[in-house]
């Protein structure tokens, strides 16, 4: 299988993506939105990768490239591609999907928990999904949850926190995938985000327990195998 993965900045990459793809021997392609690397064509790829980034998917001016990254998205999707999008990356998706994407009533960066909705039943993923979990956040914005699609987890702060689209897309607002190091990375670059409220975590908070990372990545696996 080949894989494709859009990166919007060199501090968010795949974390523990990476070591799976690896381990399945899959062929793993970038394009590094940062460096204005060019788009895939759509023949040369089976899935697509959409990962985070600081910058809001309206943000036209100061990233052309986001019009023509939706554009690869929505091509993707007609195509009949397998999809993950984590955060930014989810909330592109929802937007090619047709929905909303809004400043949330609060950040949510931390460590918090997500429980899963009844809706969730709807799709065969369920089974690999604990019906709560505490997962890594960091985001300020949100999505409505596209038209088709089924949502698979809230929080006490973020009522659409993931859904999937026909078998065949799955968003996650939240990071399954992030590292020990990789924390440390975003906690560095984002350090201005890290202002008062009631869903925002010191950096000292969100690094204080390892095992925590350990056990996203398993479940993050189980997900990539289900997707791809």
């Amino acid at each position: 299988m080949n894989i494709h993965f859009l990166q919007h900045v060199p501090f968010e990459g795949l974390g523990s993506i990476a070591s799976w793809i690896e381990n399945k021997n899959y062929h793993l392609h970038t394009t590094r939105l940062y460096k204005n690397d060019p788009f895939p064509d759509i023949q040369d790829f089976d899935g697509l990768i959409v990962m985070g980034g600081p910058m809001g998917i309206y943000d036209y001016t100061e990233y052309p490239w986001l019009r023509d990254e939706k554009r690869l998205i929505e091509e993707s999707i007609k195509n009949g591609k397998k999809i993950l999008g984590i955060c930014l990356g989810a909330q592109l998706i929802a937007d090619v999907l047709g929905s909303k994407i809004y400043k949330n009533k609060h950040k949510e960066i931390g460590w918090f928990p997500i429980e899963k909705t009844p809706q969730a039943k709807h799709s065969a993923i369920d089974s690999l999904l604990a019906d709560k979990l505490d997962v890594f956040h960091w985001h300020g914005d949100t999505f409505d949850t596209p038209k088709n699609a089924v949502r698979l987890f809230s929080s006490e702060a973020c009522t659409n926190q993931a859904f999937i689209f026909n078998e065949q897309i799955l968003a996650l607002q939240f990071h399954l995938e992030m590292l020990y190091h990789n924390c440390q990375e975003i906690i560095k670059y984002g350090f201005n985000d890290l202002t008062p409220g009631p869903y925002v975590q010191s950096a000292d908070e969100m690094l204080s327990d390892k095992k925590r990372f350990s056990y996203t990545n398993i479940l993050m696996n189980k997900i990539l195998q289900y997707i791809f």
